[in-house]
């Protein structure tokens, strides 16, 4: 892979079926300097309505009532804030050392990154990875499994393991925006750096890590965007990953191991002194013993361990830039490969928020009360579905009829049921936690009066 190609801002798009490129006529901003195309991905995804739903997400409290907790907007904010900083820092040494192609600047990097960043979690539904697994559950329940019948095993695959990535790839390149028109139609770069697991839900990595990227709706769009930008193909269906999106990988892994913890002091989970254990040896901490305020010794050490790994990451990634350009890297992911001192207080960081924060109580009552919330959507949407492809419209209950009517859209029912099934994902995905609460409580009759 070369820097030349995987910088590319060739925007893709789809017409009649078929994927096509689609540059963005010149504009006055863009002649004066004032817009760069990644400057363009940003805006529309800051204005995006699944961006703005974030702001309603669970990022690690689900229906958290405190001010002060994240949610996937905040996070995705801040983790786009330090991908900024890593790229601009990988950008300069990248220009230091003349692999920087002619015509970019070590912003470009950088706002790539940002941009990645922005847009890692928009494919997350309700209630965060708990409701990913409900939503697998329920289409693996063997009770359900009829419900499946005719569809190909790729196409299984997909409908049984609901992946905020791969529904990510799928809200930024067909339902935002151009909906079935490209979406957004970001740069290839920015589309590149965004993909952590490029490869489909049947490829033998998606079996071995149980992640991936790319639904069958989106592969022939990716198979344009990865021969843009001359990814490595390393299977039928997978390709090697694109450089920059270790740096927005490692932006996201530096906030959420930070960052959580600091949650659970603002909300009594944890105690201060066992934030400040994990992160006063990054030095500069003289500051701290001035102040009692809880809230301030976290800011000030998060703000210390941050600027530690940013400067980390960035060094082991220009270490790795061979590597990670022939599509071998070595290590697991940036911090994998980082010093003793970052990558053992980022673990420390993650085994306590496993401990004493992902199993406290509130957080696990909540959690398991989104699997009968999400069942109960699915239980009357995917039936009255199934009956309406398989059967035929005659023979919808009145129930049945009722729930058709729930989707935003019409069901397209001439593409087929595994793309009907699609449109019920993308539907439920796209909720916040509170619509997805009320709309549970409100058809399971609960509360009616």
């Amino acid at each position: 892979m070369n820097w030349e190609a995987l910088l590319s801002t060739r925007r893709f798009k789809l017409q009649a079926g078929k994927v096509l490129a689609s540059q963005a006529p010149a504009t006055l901003e863009a002649a004066a300097g004032l817009r760069s195309d990644f400057h363009i991905d940003h805006d529309r995804l800051v204005f995006s309505s699944a961006f703005r739903r974030l702001g309603r997400k669970t990022q690690v409290h689900p229906l958290a009532s405190h001010d002060h907790t994240h949610n996937r907007l905040t996070h995705s904010v801040e983790v786009a804030s330090v991908g900024r900083s890593l790229g601009n820092r990988v950008g300069a040494m990248m220009q230091h050392a003349e692999l920087l192609p002619a015509g970019y600047t070590p912003f470009d990097i950088g706002s790539v990154v940002q941009v990645a960043c922005l847009a890692h979690d928009i494919g997350n539904p309700p209630f965060g990875h708990t409701g990913e697994d409900a939503l697998r559950e329920w289409f693996r329940d063997p009770r359900h499994a009829h419900l499946l019948h005719g569809l190909s095993a790729a196409e299984q695959a997909d409908i049984r393991t609901y992946e905020g990535n791969a529904h990510g790839l799928r809200m930024v390149a067909s339902l935002e925006m151009y909906g079935s028109e490209g979406g957004m139609r970001l740069t290839s770069a920015a589309l590149g750096a965004l993909i952590k697991y490029p490869w489909t839900s049947d490829a033998p990595r998606a079996q071995a890590r149980g992640k991936f990227n790319i639904y069958r709706t989106e592969l022939a769009y990716f198979e344009h965007v990865a021969a843009e930008l001359g990814l490595i193909r390393k299977g039928a269906h997978e390709w090697a990953r694109h450089p920059l999106s270790y740096l927005m990988e490692a932006a996201d892994d530096i906030c959420y191991a930070i960052l959580d913890l600091e949650d659970a002091v603002e909300i009594g989970i944890l105690d201060v002194r066992e934030f400040e254990a994990l992160f006063s040896h990054f030095g500069e901490t003289e500051r701290l013993w001035h102040t009692d305020d809880p809230r301030q010794k976290c800011a000030m050490l998060r703000g210390i361990a941050i600027g530690r790994c940013v400067a980390e990451v960035a060094e082991k990634f220009m270490m790795h830039q061979d590597t990670l350009l022939r599509g071998s890297f070595p290590g697991k992911d940036l911090i994998d490969v980082c010093a003793p001192q970052i990558k053992e207080t980022l673990l420390a960081a993650k085994a306590l928020a496993s401990q004493k924060v992902y199993r406290h109580r509130t957080k696990l009552v909540t959690e398991l009360a989104s699997y009968p919330c999400i069942g109960t959507v699915l239980d009357v949407l995917v039936p009255a579905i199934h009956t309406r492809l398989t059967v035929g419209e005659d023979a919808l209950s009145a129930r049945h009829q009722l729930a058709l009517n729930l989707l935003p859209a019409p069901l397209h029912a001439e593409q087929g049921l595994y793309h009907a099934y699609m449109q019920v994902l993308d539907y439920i995905g796209a909720m916040t936690d509170n619509y997805a609460a009320n709309l549970a409580r409100e058809i399971s009759g609960v509360g009616i009066l």
